[in-house]
C-alpha cells in the first residue's frame, strides 16, 4: 500500500489529534471498549481476522476500534501487525468434520446426518428494525429462547458430525480430495508474492484474505451466468475446532488450543469427459469466525476458476485466475485507490501543460480549416 510522505508535520500531527478527538465522538457518552466489540460486534471481528490473516478476536477487535468501524482500514492494521510477528513453526492440518458445530445447515437433503441445526443466524429474520434495541441494557439477560435445533436427536449443542457430501462419496458420485504422499507443500501467500500459474492451494489462501465485497459480486456473477454455475449449497458449518502443532522439543503434537471457523461445500454438477464419467464437482470455503457469506461466496469463486483444469470454456473474467487473484485484495485495492488522494502536483502540471498545446494546435487546426473552406466557396463561386 502507498504511504504517504510527510510534508508539512505539524499539519499531519494536526490531523491525527483531529482523527483521535473524531474517532472518540461525543465524549457525553461511555467510550466503545474492545471487549464490547468483541462480544457483540462478533460478524465484524470474523471478517477482519479473516481477511487480515491473523486469529485473535481481541486484536482485531481492537483494530476495528482503532479505525473507527471502517473494516478495510481494521484488515490492514491487522495485516501490518501480523508482520512484525515471529513465527514459531506451522499447525498441522485441521480436521473440519471433527468441527464441534454450533451452526450446520444442507441444502441438498432434509434429513443428514446429525440433523440440521439453524443455530445463531440473521437467515430466519424478517430484516425488521428492532427499536427496542435504543434501550440501553436491552438483551443483557440470558436467553430463554428453546434450541434451534431441528433435530430431535437430543444431542448436545456442540458436537462432532460427519460431512454431507460423504452420502454422495459413498456411490462415487463427487469428487474428492485427499492428501497423497507425493503431494507438494502448498505455498504460504502471506511470505510468498503471488504468482502465476497459481495452484489451487495458492488461489484458496488468496480468497480467504480477498475482500468480501469483490468475492460476493464475482460469485453472484457466477449465478446469473458468468461461469455457468448455478451450485446447490452441499452443507455450510460453523463451531470450533482444535488446533494442533507438532513440538520436536516433546517428539509428539499437542493440542494449542481452539478457534472457530465457517467451511461451505458448494455441489455443482459437472457434465464429464472422454476419461471422467457425470459427476458432481466442489467450491470450498473457509474462514475466521460465523462467516458464511465470505465462505459461500469464496466457495463459488473457488468452482468458477476450476473452469480450466475441468476442461470448461473460460468466457468470463470470474473464471481468469490472473484477473480475480489479482483484484481481490482489500489491502492492495484500498491502497491504489487512495494513493489518488497524494500529492501528484508534478504528474498534473505536466498533463495541463500537454492539454494546453493541445488545445493551442486545436484551434490553429480549426482556423485553418476554415480558411480553407472559405477559399473553396470563393473558387466555386468564382
Amino acid at each position: 500500500m502507498y504511504v504517504a510522505v510527510k510534508g508539512g508535520e505539524r499539519a499531519i500531527e494536526a490531523s491525527w489529534r483531529l482523527l483521535d478527538k473524531a474517532r472518540r465522538g461525543d465524549t457525553r457518552l461511555a467510550e466503545l471498549s474492545v471487549a464490547q466489540i468483541r462480544e457483540q460486534l462478533r460478524l465484524a471481528v470474523a471478517r477482519v481476522m479473516t481477511e487480515g490473516s491473523v486469529y485473535d478476536e481481541e486484536l482485531a477487535a481492537l483494530a476495528i476500534k482503532q479505525a473507527a468501524g471502517d473494516l478495510v482500514e481494521a484488515i490492514f492494521l491487522l495485516r501490518a501487525y501480523r508482520t512484525t510477528l515471529p513465527r514459531f513453526g506451522y499447525t498441522q492440518p485441521i480436521d473440519t468434520e471433527a468441527m464441534q458445530v454450533e451452526r450446520r445447515i444442507s441444502a441438498t437433503f432434509k434429513d443428514v446426518p446429525g440433523g440440521q441445526l439453524l443455530g445463531a443466524t440473521y437467515d430466519y429474520t424478517q430484516r425488521l428494525l428492532d427499536f427496542a434495541l435504543l434501550a440501553e441494557g436491552h438483551g443483557d439477560s440470558e436467553a430463554t429462547t428453546p434450541s434451534a435445533r431441528s433435530s430431535q436427536s437430543g444431542a448436545p449443542e456442540a458436537e462432532a458430525m460427519p460431512r454431507v457430501v460423504s452420502l454422495l462419496d459413498k456411490e462415487g458420485l463427487i469428487e474428492q480430495e485427499r492428501p497423497t504422499p507425493i503431494a507438494s507443500e502448498p505455498g504460504d501467500l502471506s511470505r510468498e508474492p503471488l504468482a502465476f500459474p497459481a495452484s489451487r492451494a495458492t488461489r484458496l489462501q488468496n480468497l480467504a484474505r480477498g475482500d468480501e465485497g469483490f468475492l460476493l459480486a464475482m460469485g453472484y456473477a457466477t449465478q446469473r451466468g458468468y461461469a455457468h454455475s448455478h451450485p446447490f449449497a452441499g452443507e455450510i458449518r460453523f463451531g470450533t475446532i482444535a488446533v494442533e502443532m507438532e513440538l520436536d522439543e516433546l517428539g509428539e503434537t499437542v493440542e494449542i488450543g481452539d478457534i472457530d471457523m465457517t467451511e461451505c461445500q458448494m455441489i455443482n454438477q459437472f457434465a464429464g469427459s472422454g476419461a471422467v464419467p457425470p459427476t458432481f464437482t466442489q467450491g470450498y470455503g473457509l474462514a475466521f469466525g460465523h462467516s458464511e457469506r465470505k465462505a459461500m461466496a469464496m466457495a463459488l469463486v473457488d468452482r468458477a476458476l476450476r473452469a480450466e483444469e475441468l476442461g470448461e470454456t473460460l468466457a468470463s473474467p470470474t473464471q481468469d485466475i490472473e484477473f480475480m487473484l489479482s483484484h481481490s485484495d482489500n489491502v492492495e485495492a484500498s491502497g491504489f485507490v487512495q494513493h489518488l488522494k497524494l500529492p501528484h502536483y508534478v504528474d498534473f502540471q505536466s498533463e495541463l501543460e500537454l492539454v494546453r498545446r493541445l488545445r493551442a494546435q486545436h484551434v490553429v487546426q480549426a482556423a485553418q480549416r476554415d480558411a480553407d473552406q472559405d477559399n473553396d466557396q470563393q473558387e466555386q463561386a468564382a
